[in-house]
């Protein structure tokens, strides 16, 4: 086994690591980063259309366009807001903790204020108004409401502003006669004498204020020359409205237009619900995973029980320690790498079994089981690691806090159960332990699994094709807003309202093509889909009918954008594949192998996509994570008994390569039933208490864990026997 000069440099090493890592971690609240879809929060993908301007102009209008982004949101006082320059001229725009419409109208709007002239000469009004508007002249509207009625009232205005923007020095809220809100103006001493040229000139006339193009308030009339330097926009303004006004025109005019490609809201009360529920998924699968290797594998399942213990440790320091985001999708993906953590263990376990089996010594036993099971779990998990890096380089916002959770679980897996796991042995048989006694389910099994080829491949060939023309029949309504634009809100109502009274209001309101429904994870709450972007409008006829409107979440994705993550999940799952394709035909020496395991990865990802398909599930972001979590789950099924086939092979030369493949399958069965099982029941929580959030998710994973299996035992393996075949 190991020195014991060794093994206390081992333990040492653990232990400062494990010392490390609670200083890392604890308390959970100040250290771990929660993201805004657990803690609420918005983010927001804004482009830019600079178009039209060389790289120089683009990047200096980008720059400013930032800072005046910033100068906007710090106007709430907002803390560890997030904006960040991305690739393609985007803005992404992060704030923690508040959900607020009025926020995301406001990031948008370019800020242009304008001071522009009302025409009253009747003949040219009356030109304009019957759709030819004079050269030099435009016409607007004014949109108000009066007596509770909405009014529209048309005015036609000079072209050229008379006061811009440029020319205010500052803006800020006031009150009128009767406590109204209003904005208030102070011109620079520049913008003063303008605006007494203008007040002096034009007294008598009315002059309209624009801000981005719209015209705020009644046009008012210039009764005398004004001097001071000041003036104000009045109208039937909410409070919100007038801070929106005043802390656009503070922040100045932004130099570019912008406009929100993607956005992605959580209140508060759904991501507080997302992380009790995140917990409890991870307390019973954990508790699952626990009990189990301590009935079954008893000492061995005690050491195994330390490992998890510490996985979950490390994982957490990791993310702190790399600054990491901890999402709903991670949280799933920490559940998920517990249970795929114990198979590194069970392969272990499972090894050392057989050595005892035939009489090995403990120690040897131990020795050879580690050694032999060490070079499978590297190879299982690397291919897992190919998928998870493809998920983080394609993936947005929360996908990437599964990937990179993922893969700090991967790691920190091979680490536990290789090292961590071969100390605490070496330890206990430095202390004399000379038994290691094991349950066993499942026996020893002498089955003929590649006779059966014919039939699985035809029966997954059915599967397959079945699943592929019922989704490409009704790809448009299998699509989630992620992957073709659109809209998805959801707010709770109070008092709760019946889904065909709601949708009776709405109608009657002018809403039209909208699909709603309510959902179970918090009473009173429905969920709305829209093809266009309704959520400001909507917020506000809501709050018209129900006594209390509060969002819980909102995601709007462009129409472009849509295309782009569709292409973006394509290219995740084929460069996955291909990486896998590249890493198996390298270890095995074989493309056989390589193209047989990725053969069985495409079958086990369509029939997943077909199950979906068939029980509606929508294919969004997060089920394109789970088909690649599948495809790295997957592969360490076939990696596993690729393994035993390149074991075995040298001793059994003189037989039939149909043998060797069935003995190889047999010999690993055990391990493949027990691993695939503890993982199914951790998923299987998440099914049961993740929340609708992780429905889809959670049952592609069940699907693809139970393909996967299938695929490993019956695909993966015999398509290598008929490659073969083929060639002689």
């Amino acid at each position: 086994m190991i020195k014991r000069s060794d093994l206390k440099i081992r333990f040492l090493l653990i232990l400062a690591l494990i010392g490390i890592s609670i200083v890392y971690v604890f308390p959970l609240k100040d250290k771990v980063n929660l993201g805004l879809d657990l803690r609420g929060g918005m983010s927001v993908l804004l482009k830019v259309d600079s178009s039209s301007k060389s790289w120089r102009e683009q990047e200096r209008d980008i720059n400013a366009a930032v800072e005046k982004i910033r100068n906007r949101i710090d106007a709430y006082g907002v803390k560890e807001t997030s904006i960040q320059l991305q690739h393609d001229n985007k803005i992404l725009v992060q704030v923690p903790g508040m959900v607020d419409r009025e926020m995301i109208d406001k990031l948008k709007q370019i800020g242009n204020l304008e001071f522009k002239l009302v025409v009253d000469d009747e003949n040219l009004i009356g030109q304009a108004l019957s759709g030819d508007v004079p050269e030099g002249y435009e016409l607007k509207s004014y949109r108000h409401t009066e007596d509770g009625e909405e009014r529209e009232e048309k005015f036609l205005l000079e072209k050229e502003p008379k006061i811009v923007g440029s020319d205010l020095a500052e803006s800020f809220i006031g009150y009128d006669q009767l406590g109204g809100a209003k904005v208030s103006l102070r011109f620079t001493s520049e913008g003063t004498k303008k605006f007494a040229k203008v007040t002096q000139e034009y007294t008598k006339r009315r002059l309209a204020i624009l801000l981005d193009g719209v015209i705020k308030s009644g046009p008012p009339e210039i009764r005398e020359p004004i001097l001071s330097g000041n003036a104000e926009i009045t109208g039937r303004f909410s409070m919100e409205e007038v801070r929106m006004i005043t802390s656009v025109l503070n922040s100045g005019s932004l130099p570019i237009p912008l406009k929100v490609e993607e956005e992605r809201s959580v209140g508060p009360l759904l991501g507080s619900d997302s992380i009790e529920r995140g917990i409890n998924s991870i307390m019973l699968g954990a508790a699952i995973v626990v009990v189990f290797v301590l009935i079954y594998y008893l000492l061995g399942g005690f050491i195994a029980v330390i490992c998890l213990a510490l996985n979950l440790l490390f994982i957490l320091a990791g993310l702190h320690l790399f600054r990491g985001t901890l999402t709903l999708p991670g949280l799933a993906g920490m559940i998920l790498t517990l249970g795929m953590s114990v198979d590194a263990n069970v392969l272990i376990f499972e090894r050392i079994r057989e050595e005892l089996e035939i009489k090995k010594p403990l120690s040897v036993a131990v020795k050879n089981g580690f050694n032999r099971a060490k070079t499978t779990i590297i190879d299982a998990n690397i291919t897992t690691l190919i998928a998870a890096l493809f998920l983080y380089i394609f993936g947005t916002g929360p996908i990437k806090g599964f990937a990179t959770t993922l893969s700090f679980g991967i790691v920190s897996s091979i680490f536990t159960s290789v090292f961590v796991g071969r100390t605490i042995f070496s330890l206990l048989i430095d202390l004399r332990l000379k038994k290691m006694p094991m349950l066993s389910i499942v026996p020893s099994s002498h089955i003929n699994f590649v006779k059966a080829t014919g039939v699985t491949i035809v029966l997954s060939l059915i599967l397959i094709f079945s699943g592929m023309v019922y989704f490409y029949s009704n790809q448009d309504k299998f699509f989630g807003v992620d992957f073709k634009g659109g809209q998805i809100l959801e707010y709770k109502i109070t008092p709760p309202a019946e889904i065909d009274q709601l949708r009776s209001f709405l109608s009657e309101k002018g809403y039209t093509g909208l699909k709603i429904q309510d959902f179970k994870d918090i009473p009173g709450a429905i969920r709305v889909r829209s093809e266009d972007d309704i959520s400001s409008s909507l917020s506000k006829t809501l709050k018209e009918k129900f006594q209390q409107v509060e969002e819980l979440e909102n995601t709007t994705i462009g129409p472009t954008v849509g295309k782009i993550l569709r292409r973006k999940a394509y290219f995740a799952i084929i460069l996955s594949l291909l990486g896998i394709l590249i890493y198996v035909a390298f270890r095995f020496k074989h493309f056989d192998f390589a193209l047989a395991a990725v053969l069985a990865l495409f079958h086990d990802v369509l029939i997943t996509l077909g199950f979906l398909c068939f029980f509606n599930y929508e294919i969004s972001l997060l089920t394109v994570t789970a088909l690649l979590t599948i495809a790295g789950y997957s592969i360490n099924d076939t990696i596993v008994i690729y393994d035993r086939i390149r074991e075995i092979s040298p001793r059994m030369h003189k037989s039939p390569l149909k043998d060797v493949v069935n003995t190889a399958i047999n010999n690993t069965l055990s391990r493949t039933l027990i691993t695939s099982l503890t993982t199914l029941a951790v998923v299987v929580t998440i099914f049961i208490l993740g929340g609708e959030a992780l429905k889809g998710f959670s049952f592609a994973l069940i699907v693809g864990i139970i393909a996967g299996t299938y695929s490993s035992i019956y695909i993966a393996s015999p398509l290598v026997l008929l490659f073969k075949k083929s060639r002689v």
